[in-house]
């Protein structure tokens, strides 16, 4: 019995070790790549979508380069604020510039 619970710790801090050491061995975060960031603004998009729709939605964003368009109904204002409001984080807007592309985008507007 003392055996077993003796091999069974050292294979815990064997496994400690090997994860810590992993942990240390690994890179530094590297920036998203733009499919990273894609994929990061059509998930967000996506929020409150489930099951065929949530999958229909992102194969579209995905492929498409953005949200797809609305099935025959235009998007709601909130619909529009959450996309534009994603769409300026992902490109680091601030202040006078985030102003504007808001602005634009939230009127349908491509930003200049």
């Amino acid at each position: 019995m003392k055996k077993m619970l003796s091999l069974a710790a050292a294979a815990g801090l064997a496994l400690s070790l090997a994860t810590a050491v992993q942990a240390a061995d690994a890179p530094a975060a590297k920036p998203k790549t733009a499919q990273q960031e894609k994929m990061a603004s059509c998930n967000k998009d996506a929020t409150g979508k489930t099951g065929d729709d949530r999958k229909a939605f992102m194969k579209q964003c995905l492929s498409a380069g953005g949200a797809p368009a609305a099935a025959a109904a235009p998007a709601t204002q909130q619909e529009k604020m959450k996309t534009c409001n994603a769409d300026a984080k992902t490109k680091a807007l601030a202040g006078d510039a985030r102003k504007s592309f808001m602005s634009d985008c939230l009127k349908n507007k491509p930003a200049a």
